[in-house]
C-alpha cells in the first residue's frame, strides 16, 4: 500500500461499532493496571506482548480475563474509559465508538453497579470535552457465565440504565453457549429500546447466526464470520440490510481464519452484505483501528473514495444520534 493511502486512513474520521472496553487495554494502561494491582499480568511492555500471545480462542478469553481481574475499583474503569477514549482519539481518529462493556465481571469483583455507571458515565462526559469523542454502550452478556450473567446484566441494563446505553450483546465463547437461552433476555431488552447486537459466527457455523437473527433479532451481527460458508444467509444479511461487524485481525488471531488472505470480507461485500471494519480487542491482537483498514483496503482494493464509503458505512450502521451521524457523515466527505 502507498503511503499516501496509509496516511490517508490515519486522518480518516472513524465510527468504531465492535470494541471491547477491557480489551481496548493498551500496554501502557494494562501495564499502569498491573502495577496497581500486582499478581498473574505482567506491568513490563515486553513481558506483556509474550502475554498476549495467544493459541487460540480459549486461551484468548483465559488471558482476557486475567486484565479483567485488574480492575476492581471504580477508580479503576474510570481510568481505563478514559484513557481508552484517548488513545482511540487521538491515535485512531475515531469520532464516536459503541464500546462493549461487560458490567457482570466488574459487579462480580465488588465493584457495585451503581459506582460502575458512574465511573463510566464521568470519562464519557470528559472524553467528549477533551478529546470530541462521542461514546455510547452496549452492555454484554459474557456468555460463558450463563444465565447468572445473563440475569444480572438485564437487571443492570434496565434498573440502572443510563442515557448512553444503546445496545444489548452477547459475546464470550460459542460452542457450548447455544443462543436460544438468551431469548427472554433479549426480548425484554429490545423491549426497552435497546438494540440487539450478539456476536455470532466467529467460532462456530452459520446456524449460531441464524438463531440470532431469529430467536435474539439481532440488527447487527458481530464477527459473522462464518456467513460466507451459506449463500442463502448472505443473501438474507443482504436484503433485510443487517450489517456484519468485521474484526479482521482478530479473526486471524483467535484461528477463526486460517490468515488475512483467506478472510471472508471481499465474498461478504460482493455478497452485498453491509460490514464495517473494527478491531475488536486492539492491542490483545497486535492492532488498531487504522491497521484494519490497511487490510481491509487491501482485501478490498480500495482508494481514497472507496475508504470513505466504507468508513460511512459504520456510520450509518451506528446507533448515534441523528445530529452526531450527520456531522460524522459530513467530516468523512470533507476528509
Amino acid at each position: 500500500m502507498s503511503r499516501d493511502l496509509t496516511d490517508f486512513i490515519t486522518g480518516l474520521p472513524k465510527a468504531e461499532l465492535h470494541v471491547h472496553h477491557v480489551g481496548s487495554a493498551s500496554a501502557r494502561i494494562v501495564g499502569e493496571l498491573a502495577e496497581r494491582h500486582p499478581g498473574v499480568v505482567p506491568s513490563d511492555p515486553d513481558q506483556l506482548r509474550d502475554f498476549f500471545a495467544f493459541r487460540d480462542f480459549a486461551h484468548f478469553v483465559e488471558v482476557y480475563l486475567s486484565v479483567v481481574d485488574l480492575i476492581r475499583t471504580a477508580d479503576d474503569i474510570r481510568y481505563l474509559t478514559y484513557e481508552v477514549a484517548r488513545e482511540m482519539a487521538e491515535g485512531q481518529r475515531v469520532r464516536y465508538a459503541e464500546l462493549t462493556c461487560t458490567p457482570y465481571t466488574s459487579v462480580l469483583r465488588g465493584v457495585p453497579i451503581e459506582a460502575y455507571t458512574e465511573a463510566i458515565e464521568d470519562a464519557r462526559t470528559a472524553a467528549e470535552r477533551d478529546f470530541g469523542l462521542v461514546l455510547r454502550w452496549i452492555y454484554d452478556i459474557p456468555g460463558e457465565s450463563g444465565l447468572p450473567a445473563a440475569d444480572a446484566t438485564l437487571e443492570y441494563a434496565l434498573e440502572h440504565r443510563v442515557d448512553a446505553l444503546v445496545g444489548f450483546g452477547l459475546g464470550g465463547p460459542e460452542i457450548g453457549v447455544p443462543r436460544a437461552q438468551f431469548q427472554p433476555h433479549f426480548d425484554a431488552a429490545r423491549a426497552a429500546g435497546l438494540h440487539s447486537v450478539p456476536h455470532a459466527g466467529e467460532t462456530t457455523g452459520p446456524e449460531t447466526i441464524w438463531e440470532s437473527l431469529r430467536l435474539l433479532g439481532a440488527e447487527r451481527i458481530g464477527h459473522g464470520t462464518s456467513a460466507a460458508q451459506d449463500p442463502a444467509l448472505l443473501a438474507h444479511l443482504a436484503e433485510t440490510g443487517i450489517s456484519l461487524e468485521v474484526c479482521p485481525s482478530s479473526n486471524v488471531a483467535t484461528r477463526a481464519v486460517a490468515s488475512l488472505a483467506e478472510h471472508p470480507l471481499r465474498r461478504f461485500v460482493e455478497a452485498g452484505v453491509t460490514v464495517s471494519i473494527n478491531s475488536d480487542d486492539p492491542p490483545m491482537f497486535g492492532t488498531t483501528l487504522n491497521q484494519e483498514y490497511v487490510v481491509a483496503a487491501d482485501l478490498l482494493d480500495l482508494d481514497e473514495a472507496g475508504l470513505r464509503e466504507l468508513a460511512a458505512a459504520a456510520v450509518r450502521a451506528s446507533f448515534a444520534p441523528d445530529e452526531v451521524r450527520s456531522r460524522l457523515l459530513a467530516e468523512i466527505d470533507r476528509s
